[in-house]
């Protein structure tokens, strides 16, 4: 909005009138210059009253307009979390499917040792992830690394 004070308001020098005369040539007020004042100042808060009104309508549609793009998006979400729980649900029970599957015709030596590999990884999982992700140093000390690197070239030698 504009500067203070508005075109038409009390104040406004582009909105001063005239001063009144009165019939008789003394200044000062008159009842017609009053009467035109007031007319004036009634036509004035309409045109005030009418946009005030026409502003708070545009806020009540912009309202609304944001209160359906708000509806429409949280009925987005919920579908979209509808449809990955279904996903979700359908991959694990084809997980299962196939790890039982596997089980069927691996021998138990096999899963036993499938399943002390995948309990070693879960164990050492929070020591990579950090390191992974660039917070922590190399998890196994540079010394073990080199260690087991000479173990395996020494092991063929023998």
């Amino acid at each position: 909005m504009g500067a203070w004070p508005r075109p038409g308001l009390p104040g406004d020098p582009a909105s001063a009138q005239a001063p009144c005369r009165s019939a008789r040539g003394r200044r000062g007020p008159g009842r017609t210059c009053l009467f035109a004042q007031e007319i004036h100042l009634s036509k004035r808060h309409e045109e005030i009253v009418s946009q005030r009104l026409m502003l708070f309508q545009q806020m009540e549609n912009k309202f609304g307009d944001q209160n359906k793009k708000k509806e429409s998006q949280i009925q987005a979400a919920e579908t979209a979390f509808k449809r990955n729980l279904s996903l979700l649900k359908d991959i694990e029970a084809a997980e299962k499917s196939l790890q039982t599957r596997i089980h069927l015709l691996l021998p138990p030596e096999v899963v036993s040792l499938e399943t002390l590999y995948w309990a070693s990884v879960e164990e050492y999982i929070p020591k990579w992830e950090q390191f992974l992700l660039g917070r922590a140093p190399y998890p196994i000390g540079v010394e073990n690394q080199n260690e087991a690197e000479n173990t395996i070239r020494n092991k063929p030698q023998q």
